[in-house]
């Protein structure tokens, strides 16, 4: 039985830490906050609670996965999870809006012929195929495997160019793909709304980014009643059944080596605490030149959050999740309204969220920005401005404080020459392993998960691991 220290009590690092508790090692979780779930967060008011990190979940396959192998029950019977449909409405520049349905590429195609015309649908069709093979090409190199030591092969683009005519010059950013195979701009506005949804500016993220599209509409969006914190609390329930333990207000500055290998972590306090194995589910910046840093350049991308306590309970014909896209000095936003009782004082009240990607570097207005994200926002919540009894902003800086970044690190994809990987799960120095967000395969719920196995798979099955099955 092993001394296994994790770092930080995210979704990822949890994930690992129950894996590998149930493998018979004895794990302790070292938390610098006083809570668990890293950016999955909470904020609560007047009877009002509201997701501050992601609002839905993707592929929850991974965490179905995570319970029948730390409990042999299913994920189920701790968390209600409703699948999203419409999966999304989007409002475009020009007024026109389309309903997308859950899980159906020929819903999706005949939705957009209907309200937009002009061939459109075929063509997101016809660019659906080509986001498969980007898929199939780096769903097991990119999901399922950890990184590779050497990931010159990552960084070439899987993203196939059409067979036909120019088109058939390398591609080699999503605007490109936009501009060259979809023509509309409202299909440009629906294929660059995915990037930002996960931080990638479309002008920069490399065509592979096709395949975040492809992800959701093909496996579809969930709800988890009551909130994705409710999953966070179910993960955090798990691992302390399976005997993991939690130091919360413990915050780790650097690890300490012995005989060329990771041998324990030092607190911020001057605590050292002797270890096996080291498992960093979060970012610590004496770690960043042992392999914990991240490959793109500074300053990334971050969220601004609007929590919306409003008057009056949700029509009947409102949908989850309204994308207002950008027009008229307004920025792109996500409007989720889950219509869930568990999240307000009584029927009628109605609790909202506005999300928005917006950089991190310094100098940001943000209450100037919170408005604009406001008057966005009034394009799929009728009345908002005369319904809203208070609202919370919570920003990049609130991002900070909370999990130590101010950036909500993004999904791994190829192509780029690798700019978009994250770091290693395997460190330079042997015993130390990285997870969560920050690591292989990135950031995002599904993805935080998916670390957390692929750590725990290294540590017990040692160098030959080759990943999920």
């Amino acid at each position: 039985m092993a001394r296994i220290a994790v770092i930080g009590a995210g979704l990822g690092a949890m994930a690992a830490a129950a894996r590998l508790a149930v493998a018979g090692h004895r794990v302790t979780v070292f938390e610098r906050t006083s809570t668990y779930g890293g950016a999955v967060g909470r904020f609560e008011r007047d009877g009002f609670a509201f997701d501050t990190g992601p609002g839905l979940l993707h592929l929850p396959a991974v965490y179905r996965d995570l319970f029948v192998k730390t409990g042999k029950e299913p994920l189920e019977s701790r968390v209600e999870l409703t699948q999203v449909d419409p999966a999304s409405r989007h409002v475009f520049a020009d007024g026109v809006s389309v309903d997308l349905p859950n899980a159906s590429r020929a819903g999706t195609v005949a939705a957009l012929d209907t309200a937009l015309g002009g061939g459109a649908g075929e063509r997101w069709g016809e660019f659906l195929v080509r986001a498969r093979e980007a898929w199939d090409r780096t769903r097991r190199p990119l999901l399922e495997e950890p990184q590779p030591a050497d990931v010159a092969r990552l960084g070439r683009e899987p993203y196939p160019a059409p067979k036909a005519g120019f088109l058939r010059r390398p591609t080699t950013t999503l605007a490109q793909v936009g501009a060259r195979e979809l023509r509309d701009p409202r299909l440009v506005a629906l294929l660059d709304a995915y990037a930002w949804s996960y931080g990638f500016d479309p002008s920069t993220a490399p065509a592979a980014a096709a395949v975040l599209p492809y992800m959701e509409q093909t496996f579809g969006s969930w709800y988890v009643s009551g909130g994705v914190r409710a999953l966070a609390d179910a993960v955090y329930e798990r691992c302390v059944a399976r005997r993991v333990e939690f130091a919360l207000g413990a915050e780790v500055t650097g690890v300490r080596t012995k005989d060329g290998r990771a041998a324990g972590i030092e607190l911020a306090d001057g605590t050292v605490v002797d270890a096996d194995h080291v498992v960093a589910g979060a970012r610590v910046p004496a770690l960043d030149d042992l392999g914990g840093r991240p490959r793109h350049g500074s300053p990334g991308t971050g969220r601004v959050v609007l929590c919306l306590a409003l008057r009056g309970g949700r029509e009947p014909d409102a949908v989850h999740r309204t994308v207002v896209h950008a027009a008229a000095g307004r920025p792109t936003v996500t409007v989720l309204r889950p219509g869930d009782p568990a999240l307000v004082p009584d029927d009628a009240h109605e609790a909202a969220t506005v999300t928005a990607t917006v950089s991190t570097a310094p100098g940001q207005d943000w209450a100037e920005y919170a408005e604009r994200m406001l008057g966005a926002a009034e394009s799929a919540i009728p009345g908002l401005r005369e319904r809203l009894l208070h609202h919370e902003v919570r920003t990049p800086d609130d991002t900070l404080r909370e999990t130590g970044s101010a950036e909500v690190p993004g999904p791994a994809l190829g192509g780029a020459d690798g700019r978009h990987l994250p770091a290693g799960n395997v460190s330079p120095l042997p015993g130390l392993y990285f997870a969560g967000g920050w690591a292989h395969p990135g950031g995002g719920l599904a993805h935080a998960g998916m670390s957390g196995a692929l750590v725990s798979g290294l540590i017990v099955e040692g160098a030959d691991f080759r990943g999920s099955q």
